[in-house]
């Protein structure tokens, strides 16, 4: 490769142009898209053409029900959008409808984790139609419906484990949980991980689910007898 001239024995050192980056995420605004049917039967279109029009280039869809415990094409878009705005370009998670990520205390877990990793939420129709920014109104309603559905869910628990005492019966969930996967998922809770994540880091080790992953709901009523215990 020849030399330049500008580079010749003691001439004066000037940079040459460079060459775009190859791959580069372009600064700016990136919309990522999400779909979902709950049964192979049912058609994506309408929502792929939602998304579309609102200018979405890049989609992640899949054909899978609310009740499963993971969502894979769910989890590369968050995944990806926290890489994307990890690098300084803002990102949007677009959705045709709230519906479409979960309900309850599911959607309240995702958006703590895009909150976690300021990534913001549109969604395209529906009662949240609009965008929502992660320090805005909406995520906030979300944060307080997990804490007031933590609750709930814990207070269920300590009921329905006083009354299997109280009738001799072993308590639900026993064969799942253990002392070690307590301890690495209030590990995990320290460094302020959401319970989608620290579900992904355990492993259950006994019963007919071990070397499976345990639900986020698994995870957060651990952790929610752990606090009842240490408080009392």
């Amino acid at each position: 490769m020849p030399t330049p001239a500008v580079r010749k024995p003691g001439a004066v050192w000037t940079e040459l142009p460079r060459s775009a980056s190859v791959g580069a995420e372009p600064a700016g605004h990136v919309r990522l898209g999400y779909a979902r049917t709950s049964t192979a039967r049912q058609s994506l279109d309408a929502q792929l053409d939602s998304l579309a029009e609102a200018g979405v280039t890049r989609i992640f869809a899949e054909k899978i029900s609310t009740r499963a415990t993971r969502r894979p094409e769910l989890e590369a878009a968050v995944k990806l959008a926290g890489e994307i705005r990890s690098s300084g370009v803002a990102v949007t998670l677009v959705v045709h409808e709230h519906k479409r990520l979960g309900r309850g205390i599911e959607l309240a877990m995702l958006a703590e984790e895009l909150k976690a990793s300021d990534v913001g939420l549109e969604f395209l129709t529906g009662e949240l139609k609009g965008s929502h920014d992660p320090s805005g109104i909406v995520f906030t309603v979300l944060a307080a419906m997990s804490g007031m559905e933590r609750e709930y869910i814990r207070d269920r628990t300590l009921e329905g484990h006083e009354s299997a005492r109280k009738r001799g019966k072993t308590i639900g969930g026993s064969g799942v949980t253990d002392e070690s996967m307590l301890s690495m998922a209030l590990h995990l809770r320290e460094q302020e991980m959401s319970l989608r994540d620290i579900a992904k880091r355990l492993v259950i080790t006994l019963g007919a689910k071990k070397g499976q992953h345990p639900s986020p709901a698994t995870v957060m009523r651990m952790l929610c007898e752990h606090d009842e215990t240490t408080r009392t």
